[in-house]
C-alpha cells in the first residue's frame, strides 16, 4: 500500500507528464490491474490489450482524480469500465427472461478445493456476457440495476446471465471432479 503523500506525488508527477512517474504508476499497479482485466477477458492477450487501453485512459484523465478515495480504486473502476466497453463494442447480449433460464444450482464445498488458476480459467471460459455479469456482481459487488445500466441491458437480463453463469460454472466443476 502506497502512503497518501507518496500517492499524491505520484499523481502530480503523472499530471505533469513525467515519464518516471508514469512508469512508477504502471510498476506499482500494473500486475493487479492486469488481474482485474484478466477476469473479464477470454485470454491473456485480450486482457493485456484492454489493460493497455485502460492505462492510456488513466494517464489521459489522471487530472480528474480528486484524492477522495484510494487511487487504486479509481484505477480499478477504469479497468472494469474499459473491459465492459470492449465487450459492448464486440458482442451483444441475448436478452433472456429469468423464467427462461434453466439449470439447477448445486451446493457443495467443491469450489473451495479449486486453485485460483482453475477458477480463473473456468470464468474465462464463460461466454463474454456471462463472464462480465458474473465478475461485476460476484467479484466487484455491483447490483443488477447498476450492471444493467453499465452494460445497456435490463436488470432481469443481468439476473438471468448471472444465473446461467453459475449453472455453467457448477457443471464444469462437476465434470472436473466426477471424472
Amino acid at each position: 500500500m502506497i502512503e497518501q503523500q507518496d500517492e499524491k506525488d505520484l499523481v502530480l508527477g503523472c499530471i505533469r507528464g513525467d515519464k518516471r512517474y508514469q512508469k512508477m504508476l504502471y510498476d506499482l499497479y500494473g500486475k493487479k490491474m492486469y488481474g482485474v482485466c484478466l477476469r473479464y477477458c477470454q485470454n491473456k492477450d485480450v486482457a493485456k490489450d484492454v489493460m493497455q487501453d485502460a492505462f492510456v485512459k488513466i494517464l489521459t484523465n489522471i487530472g480528474q482524480f480528486k484524492f477522495t478515495g484510494p487511487l487504486e480504486a479509481w484505477m480499478r473502476r477504469i479497468m472494469v469500465n474499459t473491459s465492459i466497453q470492449f465487450y459492448r463494442n464486440s458482442i451483444s447480449l441475448k436478452e433472456v427472461e429469468l423464467s427462461e433460464a434453466h439449470g439447477e444450482i448445486w451446493y457443495d464445498d467443491t469450489f473451495s478445493k479449486l486453485s485460483k488458476d482453475e477458477i480463473l480459467k473456468l470464468i474465462q471460459n464463460l461466454a463474454p456476457g456471462y463472464r462480465t455479469v458474473f465478475n461485476l456482481y460476484v467479484i466487484e459487488g455491483y447490483s443488477h440495476a447498476e450492471i444493467g445500466e453499465m452494460m445497456g441491458i435490463n436488470e432481469n437480463t443481468s439476473k438471468s446471465q448471472l444465473f446461467r453463469a453459475r449453472v455453467i460454472l457448477q457443471e464444469e466443476i462437476k465434470k472436473m471432479y466426477l471424472k
